[in-house]
């Protein structure tokens, strides 16, 4: 991992350097928008909605649009008096019961590191969050904007770690638009809540991550390897990855040349057969057989004397 934000909490007359990760990461799975006959990607331009006119990104501004509709164009110079901070200090304000933090209002997450001269004051403000059972509510500045967060301990495969995790502001909450009324639903019996509560226990016990996989994502990720393995992809002049397979080295090598011998202002007629070639192979080889090819190339390399290479 890689830190994004370097500074200090401070408790009382206690500093402790730290080291910001994030502690997550999306596997959503995404799409782009292609034209479906050939792959290649929409673009979409930058057009104004009053003349039509495609607008340069010199010339885009920020813009707050009011309730009835109004825009108010803010310039350079107005965001530059907006308030803003570069404080690399993690402030505690105050220690709270851990269950007075509502997980609704959690945001992002991210792992505390202490630095090697913050190593003892960091075990301390650790053991005593968990002594208390409190989480530390502090103020931080991420992108040179002010906002609240929560200091608590995760139990982790490496160890004990601080967590910090921003708050969203009260007024991001949203409060439902409808209510549930006892009284319309009517009496609710003993023997049904009885039975309710005997469903909870059945179905009671620890809660694992694990237990749980995005099945979504894998059947997407299986369609895509089916795809490819059956040769159903689209290269188009904007490719940069390759599916991985031996044959698309060949085809980069078979390009290399005839781009060599059209720079000489040699004949490059062989090159379409073996385009086709490699277009055959593609169709019947699996990229999953691709690997052990690779290997043999590499020891192959390996073998050889470096005046060969060439």
């Amino acid at each position: 991992m890689r830190a994004i934000w370097k500074g200090a909490v401070s408790f009382g007359l206690v500093s402790v350097p730290v080291k910001l990760y994030s502690a997550t990461e999306s596997h959503d799975v995404s799409f782009r928008q292609v034209h479906a006959s050939d792959g290649g990607r929409i673009k979409y331009q930058r057009v104004c909605s009053i003349d039509g006119e495609e607008v340069a990104y010199s010339e885009i501004a920020k813009g707050f649009e009011t309730e009835d509709g109004e825009m108010v164009v803010l310039t350079d110079d107005d965001l530059a008096e907006l308030p803003s901070t570069s404080s690399r200090e993690i402030a505690v304000e105050k220690f709270v019961p851990a269950d007075q933090i509502d997980p609704l209002l959690f945001e992002k997450s991210y792992y505390l590191e202490p630095e090697k001269t913050g190593a003892k004051p960091y075990a301390l403000l650790r053991q005593a969050l968990l002594d208390a059972d409190r989480m530390a509510v502090v103020t931080v500045a991420l992108r040179q904007r002010t906002t609240v967060a929560v200091l608590r301990v995760r139990e982790t495969d490496a160890g004990d770690v601080i967590v910090l995790q921003t708050l969203m502001w009260p007024d991001e909450i949203r409060t439902p638009d409808f209510s549930v009324n006892l009284e319309d639903i009517g009496e609710v019996k003993d023997s049904e809540v009885k039975m309710a509560t005997m469903l909870v226990e059945t179905l009671a016990g620890d809660f694992d991550p694990a237990d749980f996989e995005d099945d979504y994502a894998d059947a997407v990720h299986a369609l895509v390897r089916t795809k490819i393995e059956g040769g159903e992809i689209q290269r188009t002049p904007t490719s940069t990855k390759s599916s991985g397979e031996v044959v698309d080295l060949l085809a980069a090598l078979q390009r290399s040349v005839d781009a060599a011998k059209k720079a000489r202002g040699e004949d490059t007629d062989a090159a379409p057969a073996a385009k086709t070639t490699s277009k055959k192979t593609t169709a019947k080889a699996p990229a999953t057989k691709a690997a052990p090819k690779k290997t043999a190339a590499k020891k192959a390399a390996a073998k050889k004397p470096a005046k060969k290479a060439g």
